[in-house]
């Protein structure tokens, strides 16, 4: 049962504080944004027809000062992303760990508005970039907001928030031509990793499936940094916080990701959009690590660095509660663009560590919003507003929107009776951890910072063999475009100390040798009393394998292809039967079926009747479905002399989707252009039945889609050894 207070839900009081922001213009007059009514919005106001315009048109002046400015800076970093309005809610309440009011009682809910984004392209860059994906999620409690700021990957590449705006600087478009947009396969990129071995266990993930998810929904989340979680008592845990996707993290290979940035440049932004629409809404569990704080020492890492995660297997998730996004914004910009996340922004019962790099985000974000939104007033937007009713001593700045009463501003005061006044903190009042620090002013890392290649190791060496080799692959087509070699080389000498094997099969791929000796990486600062770096050291790992880090080894556990897209390839003569058994068959299972053909409209069927057509082949690509079917029909066989009915489904082939073909739907795959051949049409992603109607067949290749890929497959495309 909810919790009842008396109260508004907070869904509906959010709803209700953003219903007066909204306006559809239905049945109303043009008016200024003044409410004046406008009577001609077509003109400028001209001293005659052929005269010049008058600088008293305000009209005029207030649309076009509203044009120039109505594009608002766009994040330097997360620029390109997508988000959506939903609720949290609580299946496993933990007061004993937190006294974060919304994590208190069973089935309590918050409203919470969540944005994905990728790191390094711009607003107009494609979703498929191979790259860190952004997982930020707002908490609207009664207690005030809570910012979840974290990525779908648990580690960062730097230690330390003095080096991200050279990260960023690196891995943005170079700045003499301003190329490569959206990618890390550039010299500057490459050549500023090379130089920094902390970076390593970040790069292995960057250079895995991770970075090419299939859909926002399929993606892990995690905070990066270690938390502090406080209680009533005011007893402190360490805590690592997850995401976990209910329909598995599921990933793209790069040629299909290359493939779809061309066909479909807002695929992930469409899938969430589209899913949410459709009422397949996303949803996510959210676990923790919690860690006493007198274990803070107990693991061969450092628990404040932020290019360690914790294995799962040293200390377990525990679920909490669950994600659902269940409505699409209003207004894109209004919600999604204007949308402001701050790692600061907490609520009590939830605390920061001594992260260095942490501790530098506390700064920046407030800055940024300043910079984009224009005003300290930016938490009055709408979209950032909280629930919980804001009363400070702060008036005034630019778009200040509250009209505060009285003539107190100040505190403490006497002229208004001491208020808005300070709250206890058994009234909820805010309060740090009382920790002890007792230190130098210092510009040092700790010795505990110094490994840099442990669990990069551990991370490359628990996946399987195909995601290994897809990461291989990666790192030959991002350093391929390197064109300095020495900066080649040194990352080859990086990577032969997270792996000799991996470090050989890429400098393969480049035509080059790994270095006998790695080399010394340079010092990060200048001059004799620079004692800041120090060199790097492989400690133990507490671990040598992490299964819980492999994709493949950790398939969803309640399998479902709900929400997936399987094309279903049609000839005019295809058997209406056959189309429509296995389209109802999967539509029970929530999954989309489209139906593509050599040209829009209908196509006929054997049957005498008509199907239409959603796709044609030319405006289609298998890169956009997550599995083909090829129905029975005298006629398909003819499919085989369409290069793009072919090309369709040889990516699909290549990229080892699941096949499904009925009845006479075999023949098209004895077409002779198709990729296989001979035995390698006995596949184990190749589901077939000779016969239309074998409900056996419908639940085969239900039952294959669920398992997102065939990847055995990759060993018959003579995948690189």
């Amino acid at each position: 049962m909810e919790k009842n207070t008396g109260k508004p839900n907070q869904q509906e009081a959010k709803q209700e504080d953003l219903s007066i922001n909204k306006s559809d213009g239905t049945n109303k007059f043009l008016t200024t944004n003044q409410g004046v009514k406008i009577n001609d919005d077509n003109n400028s106001l001209k001293a005659g027809e052929r005269g010049p315009s008058l600088l008293e048109d305000f009209i005029l002046r207030e649309k076009i000062t509203h044009f120039d400015h109505e594009r608002i800076p766009e994040r330097i970093v997360h620029a390109r992303g997508s988000g959506a309005h939903g609720f949290f809610e609580v299946t496993n309440p933990i007061p004993e760990f937190t006294k974060a009011g919304f994590l208190q009682e069973m089935n309590q809910k918050t409203p919470v508005f969540a944005r994905f984004s990728t790191v390094a392209g711009s607003r107009g860059s494609t979703d498929l970039a191979r790259d860190v994906r952004g997982f930020s999620v707002k908490f609207y409690t009664e207690e005030g907001i809570y910012d979840f700021v974290g990525n779908n990957i648990p580690v960062f590449f730097i230690q330390d928030a003095n080096k991200f705006p050279d990260l960023v600087h690196a891995v943005k478009p170079e700045p003499h031509n301003e190329i490569p947009q959206a990618a890390s396969a550039h010299d500057t990129f490459w050549d500023f990793i090379s130089l920094m071995p902390e970076s390593m266990h970040m790069i292995m993930w960057l250079m895995s499936d991770r970075a090419i998810p299939r859909s926002y929904r399929m993606q892990e989340g995690f905070g990066v940094h270690t938390f502090r979680f406080i209680n009533e008592a005011n007893e402190s845990h360490f805590v690592k916080i997850h995401w976990k996707p209910k329909l598995g993290t599921h990933a793209v290979v790069w040629d299909e990701a290359q493939k779809i940035s061309g066909k479909n440049p807002d695929f992930h932004r469409q899938d969430l959009w589209e899913a949410i629409e459709q009422g397949n809404f996303p949803e996510w569990e959210l676990g923790v690590q919690l860690i006493p704080e007198a274990d803070e020492h107990k693991f061969g890492f450092d628990l404040l660095d932020p290019t360690k995660l914790v294995p799962e297997e040293l200390v377990p998730v525990t679920i909490v509660g669950r994600m659902v996004l269940n409505r699409n914004p209003d207004n894109f910009f209004a919600e999604t663009e204007q949308i402001a996340f701050h790692p600061g922004h907490v609520v009590p019962g939830i605390d920061f560590t001594n992260d260095p790099l942490l501790q530098g985000r506390l700064f920046s974000y407030t800055d940024t919003q300043l910079s984009r939104l224009g005003s300290p007033n930016f938490h009055e937007i709408p979209i950032n507003r909280s629930i919980s009713p804001t009363h400070n001593n702060q008036r005034d700045g630019h778009m200040r929107q509250e009209i505060n009463k009285g003539r107190v501003s100040y505190h403490p005061n006497s002229l208004g009776g001491g208020c808005p006044y300070q709250a206890m903190i058994a009234e909820g009042g805010f309060s740090s951890f009382n920790e002890r620090i007792e230190a130098h002013k210092v510009r040092q890392r700790s010795d505990s910072f110094t490994d840099h290649f442990s669990q990069a190791k551990m991370f490359f060496e628990s996946q399987t063999t195909t995601e290994q080799n897809h990461m291989i692959k990666a790192l030959r087509f991002e350093l391929g475009k390197v064109e300095n070699t020495a900066i080649r080389s040194r990352m080859l000498g990086l990577l032969s100390q997270v792996n000799l094997e991996l470090a050989e099969r890429v400098a393969t791929g480049l035509g080059m040798k790994v270095p006998a000796q790695p080399e010394k990486p340079m010092n990060h600062g200048v001059g004799a009393d620079d004692v800041g770096t120090k060199e790097p050291k492989e400690v133990s790992g507490d671990i040598q394998i992490s299964d819980a880090l492999s994709m493949i080894k950790n398939p969803t556990v309640t399998p479902t292809i709900a929400s997936r897209k399987i094309a279903f390839l049609c000839n005019d003569g295809v058997s209406e039967a056959s189309v429509m058994g296995i389209k109802k068959a999967l539509l029970e299972q929530d999954a989309k079926a489209c139906i593509i053909a050599p040209h829009l409209g209908f196509v006929s069927t054997e049957e005498g009747g008509s199907i239409g057509v959603d796709f044609s082949f030319f405006t289609a690509s298998s890169v956009l479905f997550d599995a083909i079917f090829v129905p029975s029909g005298n006629t398909q066989l003819a499919l085989g002399d369409n290069l793009d009915a072919m090309e369709f489904i040889n990516d699909a082939y290549r990229h080892c989707k699941i096949i499904g073909t009925e009845g006479d739907g075999i023949d098209l795959l004895s077409a002779p252009q198709f990729l296989a051949k001979g035995d390698a049409l006995i596949d184990g992603g190749i589901i077939s039945s000779s016969t239309v109607g074998d409900a056996g067949f419908a639940s085969e290749f239900i039952n294959a889609i669920a398992g997102h890929r065939y990847w055995k497959r990759e060993e018959v495309l003579n995948a690189d050894k």
